[in-house]
């Protein structure tokens, strides 16, 4: 959201990000992006535990929606999109009226197409139907649509309107003079940083890595993220082996420097629909901090990682691969490592930097902008907002 948003800002729009975080009714300015434009944030409180039951969840995105939409009908003007992000198909249904009737265009920022086994209930649970109900029905009717990955731009392509963007961050800002060189230290340093979840195998990761080590190979995995519990239970209630190093949750600012005193971070996914629809944000973290990725190819990876530059590629996505490829990163000398950081210092500067993407997603929302008609407002009764 901070890329899309921050290429907006740069090309001289002026961005309000509504959320379901706390907050209150004034905007809140967002201090960073390049250019004549902004970004401010409101919240409208529609957040609950994940604990919460399925009626208290519905409830307070009921109550969520209809405090956005009051604000949006009290604005003096409507504004001249809006960018639906990561919602469901209640939330998505009922902006996308409230556009019609106001005729601004509605864009849908789209990054996944879950697994079902990936969702609460399954394949047949309510989440899985209100995920296939908003990629299916509602994303094809928007104005238009970003697509995070070459995967969802095809399926879309034919629908809408339709821009790719892979995951984008302020790259130009990020400090790597403290990134390791490769000829300091011995031994081979891995990092994975995120939450797994069922998307990464890092299981199986960790299984690679363990029998590496007891092939003799000096190696350790900087696991940032998980708990204890979290990789004990990833391994069938196995102990941790003594090559990995549990550093727990971590603060977004603690994580790149562990990231840069690593040779390589490593990402293993499934040969799946969810793997080549998304695009995994920590390989573009990882560029841009100088880290080359051990990973096997999924989405668009292929696009920005060649086999021996930007960092190294698994034939698939078992143990055994990896195993060949990090005893095969272990034997690379330093000046061969230091290479690899500076080619993936440079894709990430090339492809992952939001100013890249301010021109063609200012343009984008011009193709998608429509006429300027007069709106009769009326006004809001419980939440629903009155056609013209």
């Amino acid at each position: 959201m901070f890329g899309i948003a921050a290429s907006l800002a740069t090309a001289g729009h002026h961005v309000v990000v509504l959320t379901s975080q706390s907050g209150g009714p004034d905007l809140s300015r967002v201090d960073g992006p390049d250019g004549p434009g902004s970004i401010s944030t409101i919240g409208f409180g529609g957040t609950v535990p994940a604990s919460a039951g399925m009626l208290r969840r519905a409830k307070r995105s009921l109550v969520a929606d209809r405090a956005l939409l009051r604000w949006l009908a009290a604005q003096p003007t409507p504004p001249s999109h809006v960018l639906l992000y990561g919602v469901g198909a209640d939330r998505t249904a009922r902006v996308r009226r409230w556009c019609r009737n106001h005729r601004v265009p509605l864009i849908a920022d789209v990054v996944e197409w879950y697994d079902p086994w990936h969702l609460p209930g399954g394949p047949l649970g309510l989440s899985r139907l209100s995920n296939e109900l908003v990629m299916r029905y509602h994303h094809p009717r928007c104005d238009g649509v970003i697509a995070i990955s070459s995967y969802l731009e095809n399926y879309y392509r034919q629908r809408t309107r339709v821009i790719r963007v892979p995951p984008t961050l302020d790259v130009a800002a990020l400090d790597v003079a403290d990134r390791r060189e490769g000829d300091d230290q011995a031994g081979l340093r891995l990092v994975y940083s995120g939450v797994p979840g069922r998307k990464d195998l890092i299981g199986r990761v960790i299984e690679a890595v363990d029998r590496v080590a007891q092939d003799g190979v000096d190696v350790v995995l900087n696991l940032c993220g998980p708990s204890v519990d979290e990789v004990r239970r990833l391994l069938g209630g196995r102990a941790v082996p003594p090559s990995v190093r549990l550093r727990g949750s971590l603060s977004q600012q603690e994580i790149p420097a562990i990231m840069r005193q690593a040779d390589f971070s490593v990402i293993l996914r499934r040969d799946a629909r969810y793997a080549h629809a998304g695009f995994p944000t920590k390989f573009c973290e990882s560029l841009a901090n100088g880290t080359p990725v051990i990973t096997n190819l999924t989405s668009d990876l292929g696009s920005y990682l060649r086999d021996g530059q930007e960092g190294l590629v698994c034939r698939d996505d078992s143990v055994d691969a990896l195993r060949l490829v990090l005893a095969a990163a272990a034997r690379l000398d330093p000046a061969r490592r230091g290479a690899m950081r500076e080619a993936a210092r440079r894709q990430a500067r090339a492809s992952f930097d939001y100013r890249n993407f301010a021109g063609p997603l200012s343009a984008f929302l011009d193709e998608t902008r429509r006429p300027a008609t007069t709106v009769r407002r009326q006004p809001v009764g419980d939440g629903a907002l009155n056609r013209r």
